[in-house]
């Protein structure tokens, strides 16, 4: 009897690691197949940024590059100017995301530890903002820096820019985790509510903070809509195009549409940045987005 009920359980542990292990590969199949479909496009993108102009009208579906060349990326690098495109992108990330993280940073702290009138109020306010569609922001932000003339400008570009409430609600919540006694100790040890901020909040939330550098930084390198209406290329004066809309131009001129591969070279250049810094910092912006959800 000993044996047959040793024996049934043995079967019944087979069988659950079997299916077990049909789970997993089933799992890891799909994940895969969405991982492939999600990267093609870039791939591909790459493989045709390496093709030769004269080959690419009969080459120009193949997966693969039989003769590479790195002519489309010398292309696109001088006759379009991208170093100034590149430059004009970095001054506008830098800049906005070192402003919207001050502004962020001390609104947050102010919601999140400080006592005023309609406190509450002020903040569901905030967050009611984040219901409002962006185009409609867009429409009263262009009026107010087109009648004060800083279209084509430097600050007509960062000045919309610098005010995010998600952000200051990401910050709010990573402040709030921080222990009330440790706000007391800190105000008996004599210190200000500037320096708790600086010497206490801001090194607990480090994780977040390199999150919120970073979504800024890409969200500001892949913005195309705001630079899009406000700046604009006019011979003899200085360019404020941003990358995006530089690619944008560029598939709209003769260069886009009559050299594809150089085209990609373009995308390939600008996309670099990115990933690099999205490759360095994942595990910052993972842990900082969960560490924001957790309590305690």
């Amino acid at each position: 009897m000993e044996a047959i009920k040793m024996d049934t359980s043995k079967k019944s542990i087979r069988a659950y690691n079997t299916l077990r292990i049909i789970g997993k590969v089933i799992i890891y199949f799909f994940l895969i197949a969405w991982g492939v479909i999600v990267l093609f496009p870039f791939y591909f993108m790459i493989i045709t940024s390496f093709k030769e102009f004269a080959t690419y009208a009969y080459t120009s579906l193949d997966i693969y590059v039989m003769y590479p060349t790195f002519d489309n990326y010398k292309s696109a690098w001088v006759d379009v100017d991208m170093i100034g495109y590149l430059l004009n992108t970095l001054i506008f990330s830098l800049v906005t995301t070192a402003i919207m993280l001050v502004v962020s940073t001390l609104a947050a702290f102010a919601f999140a530890r400080l006592e005023f009138k309609c406190k509450n109020f002020v903040f569901t306010l905030f967050l009611a903002m984040m219901m409002i569609p962006n185009e409609l922001v867009i429409i009263t932000n262009f009026v107010t820096i087109t009648n004060a003339g800083l279209t084509n400008s430097y600050t007509g570009l960062i000045l919309p820019s610098v005010l995010s409430v998600f952000y200051i609600y990401l910050l709010r919540q990573n402040f709030m985790q921080v222990p009330d006694s440790m706000y007391y100790a800190a105000k008996m040890d004599g210190l200000s509510d500037m320096k708790y901020l600086l010497k206490v909040l801001i090194p607990l939330s480090k994780p977040t903070i390199i999150t919120i550098i970073i979504l800024k930084l890409i969200e500001c390198w892949n913005s195309y809509v705001w630079p899009r209406l406000i700046t604009s290329e006019v011979e003899g004066q200085k360019s404020y195009f941003l990358v995006s809309n530089a690619i944008e131009a560029m598939r709209n001129s003769g260069f886009g549409k009559s050299n594809m591969p150089a085209m990609m070279a373009a995308v390939v250049i600008v996309s670099i940045p990115l990933l690099i810094l999205f490759a360095i910092f994942r595990n910052q912006i993972m842990s900082g987005v969960a560490r924001t959800g957790t309590k305690g």
